[in-house]
Order: C-alpha cells, then structure tokens, then sequence
C-alpha cells in the first residue's frame, strides 16, 4: 500500500511538472482489500444480552478488578464477570454479550465498554447480573474490527457505507491494478494508512496496562487510533465533554497518574496533562525505535515495554525506566533487553513484567533491576497484569493466573482459570 500511495503521488506530480513520456513506467500491483460487513443499526443495538449464566472464556482479553471482581473483555464478545473474592478459587458467573468489545473501565458501580462505534453502560451494583442502562451512539466513528493484513475498503468512511449499518466483520478480495509512474523521480512521499486509574475520591476499577480507557476525577478518556475522545461521568449519564481531541501516533495504551495521562504508542510514550479536565495540554514525548508498548506510572518513575513479533515491525524487545517527575522533559534511567514484554504493572516499588511468562523484580533501584528478580514463572504467554491487595491477576494466553505476593520472599501461585481453546 505504501508503493501504491507513492505511485499515485508520483503520478500527480509529473502530471503538473510536464515530465517525459519515454520516461513513464507501468507496472502491476496485487494487494489485499478487506470488504465490510454489515449489520443494520437495530439489529446491532438490540444484540446485547446479559446472561446469569456464564460462558466460557476462550480468548485473552483486556482485564479490569472492581471491588472483589474481575471483568475480562473477550475482543469482540463480550464482557466476562468473575468473583474473585476468594482469588484462590474465582468463579465465572455472568457474562454480558457485547458485539465490538474491547476495553471497559468501572466507576462508582456503572461499567463502561465500547461497542465498536458505540459506547453502553450497564449498573454492576449485583455484579452477577449487571443492568443495561443505555448507550452513546456513534461516538467512536473509526472503530472497526482488526484485520489481519491488507488495507480497509474507503467505503466504510464513505457516507453511502455508514447508511448500510455498522461494520461488524470482513471479507477479503485480492485486487490487481496497474500504475504508470516516472523511473528517474524520487519517492519523497511514502504514505500509508492503517488502520492505574485515579478518580478524586469516587470508587473506580483498576485496569490493566493495555486499557485504552482511562479516569480521572470524573471523566472517561478513551484512545484510538490518533485520537482522545472525553465523557463527563458527574451526572446520571455520560456525556460527551468536548469535541474529539487529535494526539497522532496511534495511541494504543493509557494510563492515569495524578493530573497526567501516559500514553503508550507505536513509536513512544506521550504525556498529557488534565489539570483542566476537558483541556488536556500536551507536556512531552519519550521516542523509541518502532515497537508496542503499554507503560504504567509509580512515584515519578514510568515504566515502559517495547515488543516485536507484531504489526509494529520491529525485532527490539526491551524494558525502558525513565524519570518523569519534570513532565515536560522525561529523562532515560536505563534500558534492558527483554525476551519478548508485554504488559507490567507496579505496586510499592515491586514490578511485574509479562515476559517468558511472568518476571517479578524489586523496583527500588532501577539501575540494578536485573538483580534483583524476586521470581520468573514461565510456561505461559502472559498478556497483561493487575497487581492489587498483594495479589497479581495475570491474564495469559490459556487463562488468568493469580499469585499472593504478600511475602515476596514466598510468592505462591493461588489459582488458575483456564481459557478453553
């Protein structure tokens, strides 16, 4: 897609500049267009089910804890609840059917999920059995199903594609075309397109690092793509608080600590303040070589994790510390070399690292981390973590893994919830 662009760039240019025909050249380009499907609007709406029943988990997902349960989102099922309160024997006992889910954050017993362009919310105060209380339409316009590879057909941005209802999947068509371009210009323009929570007092969940939602005080901020999108939560429903908020690099992560938002992207971390709610500033980047990263936040130290073996493209696999105590200019403590990182979380100067497996360090002193591993359980893929009242929920690949870290000179695994495949 990034030649074809240039292609057409190149083509325009030598339009207007009057370049030689001997110089043109043709050649043939076979890509891969993802094709929408649709459902209509109504349809889409009304699927939503919440079943005492529960169902089994058979995907990772994004993980939130809130007052002795465990909300798991399986991508683009549903919302899985779990008592944990007794986190050496959780136990599955409800599921909310939600067609698009990805993330959701929890505050004051109302949890809030996307539902592909929509955001719901629904009344946990009986967790078994939440209350569907009502939606947000179209808030989230660019949301769409993941693809595999290829580019996303321009009628899905198209007004004739939006009247068709909601994209809920994809079909693939191999397309062939042929562009004429000139051999001696150079290509000067290669686009492409691709497609710890703190509240002020009220009772929030604590998300897992990969969240794209985060809280603060009593507003939602919700991150795709290159852009924030901010609901006020003080009154009985959400609302829209401002217009949607550009921040480019494809934010992929968030995280909330004191007034600010970290946010993880394809090739950094940013930070923005909130001092000023619906008014999020820009403060500064930290640039990294192309990879993923989540990053988490404890007393002016962040802590960031870069990963390959993804769309991002890149082979580096590493744990970066940094001082942010001056937001404004974030400074580089150290890097080490990981397997393969993926989410972390901090508790008191303890981290947790999902990396062959899961990795727990003494945090005290960043500089001499690689000492001071506490424990490495490996075996699994782990996914993303919580740490919270001395025990660690890890979602993996074939389940949720919880350990007692009260004694970190004895930490002991408690249970396992396996995912069925």
């Amino acid at each position: 897609m990034k030649k074809l662009m240039s292609l057409f760039c190149l083509s325009l240019i030598c339009l207007f500049c009057g370049c030689n025909d001997d110089m043109k050249v043709k050649e043939t380009v076979t890509y891969t267009v993802n094709k929408p499907v649709y459902m209509s609007a109504n349809a889409f709406r009304s699927s939503v089910k919440v079943n005492a029943l529960p169902e089994e988990i058979t995907q990772q997902g994004k993980i939130c804890f809130y007052e002795g349960y465990l909300y798991m989102s399986e991508p683009g099922k549903g919302i899985h609840i779990i008592d944990n309160r007794n986190p050496s024997s959780p136990a599955l006992v409800g599921f909310i059917e939600l067609m698009g889910n990805a993330d959701l954050a929890i505050r004051n017993n109302l949890l809030y999920a996307d539902s592909y362009v929509d955001l719901v919310w629904f009344d946990i105060t009986n967790p078994a059995l939440p209350v569907l209380k009502s939606r947000l339409e179209n808030v989230f316009p660019q949301s769409f199903p993941p693809i595999e590879d290829g580019i996303i057909d321009s009628e899905v941005f198209s007004e004739a594609g939006k009247a068709k209802g909601i994209v809920i999947g994809w079909t693939q068509e191999e397309v062939t075309e042929t562009y004429e371009y000139y051999k001696d210009e150079i290509y000067y323009n290669d686009m492409a397109t691709n497609s710890g929570n703190s509240s002020g007092g009220s009772s929030t969940g604590v998300n897992g690092s990969m969240s794209r939602f985060g809280l603060y005080k009593d507003y939602l901020y919700v991150v795709l793509n290159n852009q924030m999108d901010i609901f006020d939560l003080s009154g009985e429903e959400p609302v829209v608080a401002t217009e949607t908020i550009p921040v480019g690099w494809n934010v992929e992560t968030i995280f909330s600590y004191k007034e600010y938002m970290f946010m993880g992207t394809p090739t950094g971390m940013l930070i923005y303040s909130v001092k000023d709610p619906i008014k999020p500033e820009y403060q500064s980047a930290m640039v990294h070589v192309y990879g993923c990263d989540p990053v988490v936040v404890e007393d002016d130290i962040a802590y960031v994790t870069v990963h390959s073996g993804n769309n991002c493209g890149q082979n580096f696999n590493e744990l970066i510390i940094l001082d942010v105590s001056d937001v404004k200019s974030p400074q580089p403590i150290v890097a080490y070399t990981m397997t393969k990182p993926k989410g972390l979380g901090i508790d008191n100067g303890t981290l947790f690292l999902c990396d062959d497996g899961l990795k727990i360090y003494n945090a005290s002193d960043p500089q001499t981390l690689m000492a001071n591993r506490l424990a490495h359980y490996s075996g699994m893929e782990g996914y993303d973590v919580i740490p919270h009242g001395n025990v660690l929920m890890m979602m993996a690949e074939d389940g949720i893994y919880q350990y007692d870290y009260s004694d970190l000179k004895e930490i002991r695994l408690l249970s396992k919830l396996a995912v069925k495949k």
